[in-house]
């Protein structure tokens, strides 16, 4: 890792507080992946666009896991489902410098506000967030919150590009009711510092790991450079 890389962590280390005892953590599910909500932990949030993991290969996953213990097989499917999505697969909007900088600006646009950012990373079709609801909001209600609004826009840039048929759309939808992003998304509550500082490199390395830059520093829809230039109370 770079020295500024190095920097970042040590100040996200350093405004580290831990995970609270109270606060009356809950688990919920829609059948498919199951969510624990809590505005007490720093949640790390994976969502990814609609064409980018086709329903067969989400069923073989699902399938080859069936022998797997319950209590691991949530965490395996997300390894496989990350390696699929940095493999690059579908139409990729993300790779749209002007549709990463709007995902990008949404993620700020609230911190502070409904949320602490502490990490993310836009890749080309799935994004990375780790953050912390703030009293009065819950993690599934900012998840929504983000895909609505870039979802519409997404959706009124394909339309100008020519890329989808004038008719239908919604929140979160392009026009001709397909949906800019999937349904479900991941997450995953940090359980100590080391966890955290795991997860941050985790989530920097990213466009690193799927060979589009070279140094985590060098990709312009991450934290990494934005980081060291906050107070060290705003990764509280």
């Amino acid at each position: 890792m770079a020295g500024k890389e190095n920097n970042s962590y040590g100040t996200l280390r350093a405004g580290l507080k831990e995970v609270g005892t109270s606060g009356a953590p809950f688990w919920w599910d829609r059948g498919y992946m199951p969510h624990v909500e809590s505005r007490l932990l720093k949640q790390h949030v994976c969502f990814r666009l609609a064409d980018s993991l086709p329903t067969d290969v989400v069923e073989k996953m699902w399938h080859e896991l069936k022998a797997t213990p319950p209590s691991l097989r949530s965490a395996e499917m997300g390894r496989r489902v990350m390696a699929y999505l940095v493999a690059g697969h579908g139409r990729c909007l993300l790779r749209e410098p002007g549709l990463a900088t709007l995902v990008q600006d949404a993620f700020i646009r609230f911190h502070g506000v409904r949320y602490t950012l502490h990490a993310w990373c836009v890749m080309p079709n799935h994004v990375h967030v780790l953050f912390q609801p703030m009293e009065g909001w819950t993690m599934s209600r900012i998840v929504a919150s983000w895909k609505s609004f870039t979802g519409r826009r997404m959706s009124a840039w394909r339309k100008a590009a020519g890329l989808t048929s004038a008719s239908g759309g919604g929140a979160g939808l392009e026009p001709g009711g397909t949906a800019v992003w999937q349904r479900e998304y991941f997450d995953r509550y940090i359980r100590n510092a080391g966890h955290y500082i795991n997860t941050v490199q985790y989530i920097h390395e990213n466009p690193v790991t799927a060979g589009l830059i070279t140094r985590a520093d060098e990709w312009p829809y991450s934290s990494v450079g934005v980081i060291p230039r906050w107070p060290v109370h705003a990764m509280g």
